[in-house]
């Protein structure tokens, strides 16, 4: 059974920074890209940044420059390193890889940047 767990969301500050983790169990993790997506309340869920099973990496305008996407296959996990943060960050952010077959979502992280 292919999992991913997210970790690492919380209350900051504006300007300040987080790094959200999402572990992966049930797939040969190096084989497949990842993605990080967000979803704000009263808005669709959008792709943040995404990184593919070579490294080569992709951001939304909104956050380049700030947010980070790397992974580590030998821990089968994938970061999301977010700094400079502002309050339209906010959201419920999420894992997500998608196999031959269907995608595959972590339950989220919710990550709350206020003052």
């Amino acid at each position: 059974q292919v999992q991913l767990v997210e970790s690492g969301g919380g209350l900051v500050q504006p300007g300040g920074s987080l790094r959200l983790s999402c572990a992966a169990s049930g797939i040969i993790f190096r084989l497949y890209g990842m993605g990080w997506y967000r979803q704000a309340p009263g808005k669709q869920r959008e792709l943040v940044a995404g990184i593919s099973s070579g490294g080569s990496t992709n951001y939304v305008d909104s956050v380049k420059g700030r947010f980070t996407i790397s992974r580590d296959n030998a821990k089968n996990t994938v970061y999301l390193q977010m700094n400079s943060l502002k309050p339209e960050d906010t959201a419920v952010y999420y894992c997500n890889t998608r196999l031959p077959k269907n995608d595959i979502w972590g339950k989220g992280t919710q990550v709350t940047v206020s003052s």
